[in-house]
């Protein structure tokens, strides 16, 4: 039996209709012919620029985390350093340096790609990269990035790989990239190895989305 793999599969669209235009999503509703049996059907899409993700691990296999409040579920979840794909022609890897050292305070040296996600493919097009980076490197006060609305109140800790592996299949976090992130980080660990992992500029297809949407959607 040959390994898994995503298969790229296009049905045609008979129509399409925008239906939501936000500041960081759209909506469009697009009208599917089946290939199988020739039937229509309507199917919403929620455009999404795409994000990146870090799980940043230390020399003691601690995971940066941060803690922001989340409007929409009434939280405030720990999660990892992350952000939109809203700067044109940034190449995937710099936004992940860009939200590390923004949220987590910290650069570092070394970066492999860890996991690739499609949250929710039935809805969404949103499409997440997270990367493992090692070598980190502590910023001094004074270069430390202000943030603003949620992240006025962002709180930074260092939490054991396995703890937070625990913790995730305990239901103590839920943030769905954190969750993933550090289960793949463990695998890793304990299984080929991180220097095994991909390479950081790896070909991500479904991180590429025609008209470079990153470019006409901004937002935090």
């Amino acid at each position: 039996m040959s390994a898994p793999r995503d298969e790229p599969l296009n049905w045609p669209v008979t129509a399409s209709a925008e239906r939501f235009d936000g500041r960081v999503i759209a909506v469009r509703s697009d009208t599917v012919r089946s290939p199988v049996d020739g039937s229509e059907f309507v199917r919403d899409v929620v455009v999404h620029p795409g994000a990146v993700a870090v799980v940043a691990v230390d020399d003691q296999d601690r995971v940066l985390v941060v803690r922001q409040y989340r409007h929409p579920v009434g939280l405030r979840p720990v999660e990892l350093p992350a952000g939109l794909r809203d700067v044109d022609g940034e190449p995937p890897h710099e936004a992940a340096a860009r939200e590390l050292y923004e949220e987590g305070h910290v650069r570092a040296a070394d970066w492999r790609v860890l996991i690739d996600l499609l949250t929710s493919p039935g809805m969404t097009d949103e499409a997440i990269r997270v990367f493992l980076a090692r070598g980190v490197e502590a910023l001094p006060d004074d270069e430390r990035f202000d943030g603003v609305a949620e992240e006025a109140d962002l709180g930074v800790e260092w939490v054991p790989v396995d703890d937070l592996v625990a913790a995730a299949l305990a239901g103590d976090v839920q943030n769905a990239t954190l969750c993933a992130g550090v289960l793949a980080a463990k695998a890793a660990r304990d299984g080929v190895g991180y220097d095994a992992l991909r390479p950081v500029d790896a070909p991500w297809p479904s991180g590429d989305k025609p008209g470079d949407k990153a470019a006409d959607r901004s937002g935090g």
